[in-house]
């Protein structure tokens, strides 16, 4: 059990490596090219941010791929099964799309065109869903269009959901790799807990994909460097289909035994056979919430259902006063709890403390969320191991010069005089910084990032 582990943490290594060094050239290489679009009025970034970081993250799936055919516990995958390549060809295909919508912004019809035509030449190569298993009926076998049809519709809602909830800063890559270790963990249990071999694709597809987002997020995270753009969020979109689809399509149930025994026992032994199709749901959940409640605002406001706003679940986080780093792990949070809550209640749905957990679990988020104002403070001891933007800066604040620009303090004004020096450190930690623009994207392309926040009153209308 402990050496096939490690030739998947191996290609994982690989892959997340392999992205992480491309994604500094890449970057240089979105400059030059001016793949920099102009900020629009519902980002929340404050500078040119360059794209195209799909291309490193196709490079460490290309690494990934080619490290797995070469170890011994894992080239039998390539060997008996032609899905690594119907994934290779429908993913090369994807991306290339992507990139040509980065560099100039293709029209939707044509990126749906080529989602739908990438999704088919997976299924021409076998990456396809064969049947469904349905509880009380047993396995039932799809024609060839009836699985063609729910393929495609499988890949092209999956990548969309994610294109979807690609908004803030680290954000679709963080979930998608929350999702995807969530099915590791499913599929390796399936291949080498219950011993079904047709499951090895989806455990190799899923440690692959996990080593590609691991690999982006430390120059996606807040504030982010480089965005991966549709080059990358379609391309993450159709490995995750692909590894459900593999599942799904190419397990037999009968293996698993699901249709012995009693009927709550055979419902309950059908929860495992059904995960792979509820996992993608996992990053639909947050995108599908705020579609809708995007069409009901607009709808309710007279305007039309597609135009663009600041009304999406991101941007609402931001305006009670959730920070941009906050808002993003608090959607972390949901996700890992609908996706290894659901892998949990597969494992041992007939345990009551599963639903207790995910309860509890609930409950802490939703706290979390209706905490704004709350902010962290590292001890002084801990300085060192932490982002700066959690340190104390007493020590720095002392010894540095004083500012022409006094910081603005949330009341009627700046104080002046002897107040000032009451303020001590106070003053500048607790000046309000306008939601969605707390500081630079980190995205400068041409000069160094500024060292300060803009501070402003919390009325100001920016």
């Amino acid at each position: 059990m402990g050496q096939p582990v490690r030739d998947y943490l191996l290609t994982l290594c690989v892959t997340a490596a392999v992205t992480y060094l491309l994604t500094g050239p890449v970057r240089k290489f979105a400059i030059a090219v001016g793949a920099m679009p102009a900020i629009r009025a519902r980002d929340v970034h404050r500078e040119p941010t360059p794209r195209l970081g799909g291309i490193a993250m196709f490079g460490g799936l290309c690494a990934g791929l080619i490290v797995a055919d070469h170890l011994h516990n894992l080239k039998s995958v390539f060997e008996l099964s032609n899905e690594p390549r119907a994934l290779l060809s429908g993913a090369a295909l994807i991306w290339l799309i992507g990139v040509l919508d980065d560099k100039f912004e293709l029209d939707a019809l044509i990126k749906l065109g080529a989602q739908m035509i990438a999704a088919a030449v997976m299924v021409i190569q076998g990456l396809t869903i064969l049947w469904l298993p349905i509880p009380g009926v047993g396995t039932v076998a799809l024609t060839q269009w009836q699985g063609t049809l729910l393929t495609v519709a499988l890949v092209v809602v999956t990548i969309n959901a994610v294109n979807f909830v690609d908004g803030l800063d680290g954000l679709a890559a963080g979930m998608v790799c929350i999702a995807s270790a969530a099915f590791f963990l499913y599929a390796y249990r399936l291949w080498f807990g219950n011993m079904i071999e047709a499951a090895a694709p989806a455990t190799l597809f899923t440690a692959i994909l996990m080593g590609m987002c691991l690999g982006f997020l430390p120059h996606n995270m807040h504030p982010a460097r480089i965005f991966m753009g549709d080059s990358g969020s379609m391309l993450i979109g159709l490995v995750l289909a692909a590894a459900a689809i593999s599942v799904t399509g190419q397990v037999d149930p009968d293996t698993m035994r699901i249709f012995e025994g009693s009927e709550r026992g055979a419902t309950h032994a059908m929860l495992p056979v059904f995960i792979p199709l509820l996992l993608p749901l996992t990053i639909i959940a947050i995108p599908a919430a705020d579609l809708i409640l995007a069409i009901v605002r607009r709808t309710w406001n007279g305007q039309s259902p597609f135009a663009a706003d600041r009304g999406h679940l991101h941007h609402r986080l931001l305006e009670i006063g959730h920070s941009h780093s906050r808002a993003v792990l608090i959607m972390y949070f949901w996700s890992a709890l609908i996706a290894f809550g659901a892998v949990g209640y597969s494992v041992h749905s007939a345990s009551m403390w599963i639903v207790f957990v995910i309860v509890a679990a609930s409950a802490v988020g939703l706290i979390l969320l209706l905490m704004p104002r709350f902010t962290p403070r590292t001890p002084h001891w801990a300085n060192r191991f932490v982002p700066p933007r959690y340190r104390h800066r007493a020590k720095e604040q002392a010894s540095s010069p004083s500012y022409d620009e006094k910081p603005v303090t949330v009341g009627s004004g700046a104080q002046q005089g002897p107040a000032d020096a009451q303020m001590g450190e106070e003053g500048p930690e607790r000046a309000p910084v306008a939601v969605g623009v707390s500081g630079v994207n980190g995205a400068t392309a041409i000069g160094a990032r500024s060292r300060f926040p803009e501070r402003r009153s919390i009325d100001s209308p920016r």
